[in-house]
């Protein structure tokens, strides 16, 4: 079997058990998926603080990640379960936890008097741009599910990621086949502008089927899949830009095959504050 032949096996064993375990967390129940979110809050933290390392900054890892997992058990709490709200404890849950974040700020300026380091305001922003990047989008979704009711709808997530799949697919697909202009030759050479557009019409579709198997307004998920398109491939560029920087190809390797978390999800990242304004306003 030759290299790239390996490569295609691992590539598609590992991107199966990567969808199944996705999949399955959303599908399990609320805590299942709040773990993975979890997971993903610090995979991804990890990562871009190690693609900035890699530019000589310093980055407070631990402080960073502590306070993106405190922003996103905040978040998780809210809409988890309504037995803290009928205890009368949400109040106090959340109130230690806003606490506790609103400090670790503050706190990461401290730090940095004892540290030595030669730029201390890019070490800081740096570490904010972690949290901001990486934990802000993962917390956003825990809210998905809940968009359309009350009541927890696994289906809603599982729209939103389907629609940023057929959009991945059908850009690929079409860019390979017709694509000859490119997108942004600087950053992604291989990303043409006949592939971004086959993309966004694959998702609108895509969205179109999901108001038909959910019984929603079609034009609001057809508007939804187009922000997710275009959104998705600008988040796609930024990670892309960062690794550039970086001088790396991947992220990571936590996925065979496939890179990091960053190189999985980077479309999700920039996408996710844009589905959750629209869908609090529009659906």
């Amino acid at each position: 079997m030759s290299d790239k032949m390996k490569n295609l096996v691992v590539r598609t064993l590992s991107g199966s058990v990567l969808a199944a375990v996705v999949l399955g967390a959303i599908a399990w129940s609320q805590w299942s998926f709040g773990i993975l979110l979890a997971v993903l809050v610090v995979g991804g933290m990890l990562e871009f603080y190690g693609l900035a390392r890699k530019k000589g900054a310093s980055p407070q890892v631990v402080i960073g990640l502590v306070a993106g997992l405190a922003l996103f058990a905040m978040n998780f709490a809210m809409v988890s379960t309504g037995v803290w709200i009928l205890e009368g404890g949400m109040h106090s849950f959340l109130g230690v936890l806003g606490a506790f974040w609103l400090l670790l700020l503050p706190l990461m300026f401290f730090c940095e008097l004892w540290r030595r380091e030669e730029n201390p305001a890019n070490n800081i922003g740096i570490t904010l741009m972690g949290i901001f990047y990486v934990a802000l989008p993962f917390s956003l979704m825990c809210y998905f599910p809940l968009m359309l009711g009350e009541e927890w709808n696994p289906m809603v997530m599982f729209g939103y990621i389907f629609i940023v799949w057929a959009n991945d697919v059908f850009a690929y697909l079409v860019g390979m086949t017709i694509g000859r202009h490119h997108l942004f030759e600087r950053i992604s050479p291989k990303k043409s502008w006949e592939g971004f557009f086959g993309g966004v019409l694959g998702a609108a579709a895509f969205g179109v089927l999901m108001a038909h198997w959910l019984g929603g307004e079609m034009w609001h998920w057809a508007g939804m899949a187009m922000i997710i398109a275009v959104t998705g491939v600008l988040g796609d560029l930024v990670e892309s830009m960062f690794k550039r920087a970086a001088e790396v190809k991947d992220s990571g390797a936590v996925i065979p095959g496939h890179g990091g978390v960053l190189d999985r999800f980077d479309a999700m990242l920039l996408s996710a504050p844009f589905v959750f304004v629209y869908m609090l306003f529009v659906m």
